[in-house]
């Protein structure tokens, strides 16, 4: 590293050490090293405490095993446990018995039955589903009835295979505002893309539109200070972090709102995998090329994505206002053509893995193929076996994953399944021009799901989450047209490459597994 590359390192460690971010890290440091000395040294004060906290272990470790949950997260708690008895026990009890968790998951049902009003399902498009596709019918009743996500029809659905396609006609609808624009993103960084954003979300407040923008607390961390949503008020945007980064060892810190949504007028809404930031657009070269996608939805669809909006939004608000402004209208007569559209959330408060269940449902009704694009793998158990047997039952199942990844630690592990799904017939391309950041299943040319949904613990388990199942609709053919245009650029990985890794690779990879559920 030259002189000036590393005067300039130093400067950049210096501000993140004495900045905010600094303060913030070193206070959940202090936290965890005075958590730690005061057990061990209680351990270690005398043998009756050692006696108590062994039989505490061992009630932890029983309630561990009864209890809800996945089976991963349930083995890493149990090696804590057993490894750390005083430490693990006493920090899984206060994990679990945070007041914060427990009236989050409370407000979000509470915002789920004041929604629920405008979230009906209509019956006849049920029956119409299961003289259609009895799977899908199923599905669909399943997400409407204990869930409150309806299945639309007369929706269209137009896919953008880039985030440069996305980010023009984000810009272009952006401009026809009318009444308002709600957007919530998970990552927003200054840039061409944020200031061209931001220059007309101020243009369209001005003109009276009612602005509301929500975006993540970890963009305190990088990308912005950590006020810096008050200067956005400032400019008659009503703007809020999500889910701030405070001090304090918490729970709900790790739950991060990893959503993707934009709502204009109630008319068209977008998600997918797209962020606010330049190497969405390939403006700014991070990981080589940045292949990414997302959807816009025209349509009666376009009002669960409001609603997740809102649910959100409204999440610390006392008066959560009149829905019925924001409502999408209905259309008639159905347009057949369209097929349905079925917009879904999810979230870590309701022991409810939405992303996975829509996930399981293609690969499990599949007839001829099940194709993926997904920036980490980083399977469970569950997946892994879903995976594994419908390529064993002769589904063609390809999965596109990035060859220029942005995290090399999750990479490591997602690696580690490269052998076993392989050696089941499960195919695994690297898109070599650079990394894929997409989030997309479409099978059987007649079936597909677009959103922000990774193959990965935090994605599938921890995180707020959304996309979009589609059956029947166009558009599913240029899903699948895309897919196969990205896989003419892809590496198709081999079971001899993947066993010819260095020891240090493999050892690394299985040695970071046993940590996969806090990647």
């Amino acid at each position: 590293m030259d002189s000036k590359n590393l005067k300039k390192a130093k400067k950049g460690l210096f501000r993140i050490i004495f900045s905010r971010t600094g303060l913030i890290l070193l206070m959940i440091l202090l936290q965890l090293g005075i958590f730690a000395v005061m057990t061990s040294w209680i351990q270690q004060y005398t043998i009756y405490i050692n006696a108590a906290f062994t039989v505490l272990g061992v009630i932890v470790l029983i309630y561990i095993i009864n209890s809800e949950g996945n089976p991963a997260f349930k083995m890493m708690w149990m090696l804590c446990v057993m490894a750390f008895p005083a430490v693990g026990t006493l920090f899984y009890i206060y994990v679990k018995t945070q007041v914060g968790t427990r009236w989050i998951g409370k407000r979000l049902e509470n915002l789920k039955l004041e929604e629920s009003p405008y979230m009906l399902q209509s019956e006849e498009v049920i029956e119409e589903l299961r003289e259609s596709k009895p799977a899908t019918a199923n599905l669909s009743y399943f997400l409407s009835s204990h869930l409150r996500f309806p299945t639309y029809r007369n929706t269209e659905v137009t896919y953008f295979p880039l985030g440069e396609d996305k980010f023009e006609a984000l810009v272009r609808e952006l401009k026809q505002a009318k009444h308002y624009i709600f957007m919530e993103y998970f990552i927003v960084a200054e840039g061409r893309v944020w200031d061209t954003v931001l220059r007309i979300l101020k243009e369209k407040a001005d003109e009276g539109v009612e602005v509301r923008f929500l975006y993540d607390g970890m963009n305190a961390i990088s990308n912005f200070p950590y006020n810096y949503y008050k200067e956005i008020q400032k400019l008659g945007i009503k703007c809020k972090m999500s889910n701030p980064i405070i001090p304090f060892l918490s729970t709900t810190q790790n739950c991060r709102d990893h959503r993707k949504i934009c709502v204009i007028d109630g008319r068209v809404a977008f998600t997918g995998g797209i962020n606010l930031a330049d190497e969405y657009i390939n403006e700014l070269e991070r990981f080589g090329h940045w292949k990414d996608t997302a959807v816009m939805l025209e349509g009666e669809a376009v009002q669960s994505l409001t609603m997740l909006f809102l649910e959100m939004w409204n999440l610390d608000e006392r008066d959560t206002g009149d829905y019925r402004k924001y409502l999408t209208p209905k259309k008639t007569p159905v347009r057949g053509e369209l097929g349905y559209v079925l917009p879904y959330g999810d979230h870590p408060y309701d022991n409810e893995n939405v992303g996975e269940e829509v996930y399981f449902h293609i690969l499990n009704h599949a007839k001829k193929y099940v194709h993926i694009m997904t920036p980490y793998l980083i399977l469970d158990s569950e997946m892994i076996t879903t995976l594994t047997r419908a390529a064993k039952s002769g589904i063609e199942v390809v999965i596109i994953m990035p060859h220029i990844p942005d995290k090399w630690y999750a990479f490591a592990v997602a690696q580690t399944f490269y052998k076993e799904l392989i050696q089941a017939g499960v195919q695994i391309y690297e898109y070599t021009p650079g990394f894929v950041h997409a989030k997309v299943f479409v099978s059987d040319d007649d079936t597909a799901t677009v959103g922000t949904i990774n193959l990965d613990y935090r994605s599938l388990y921890l995180h707020f989450e959304c996309g979009v199942f589609i059956y029947n609709n166009p558009v599913v053919n240029s899903i699948e047209k895309d897919f196969q245009d990205t896989l003419k650029k892809c590496h198709k990985m081999s079971l001899a490459e993947v066993q010819n890794r260095s020891v240090t690779v493999k050892v690394v990879g299985q040695v970071l597994r046993l940590f996969a559920p806090l990647m």
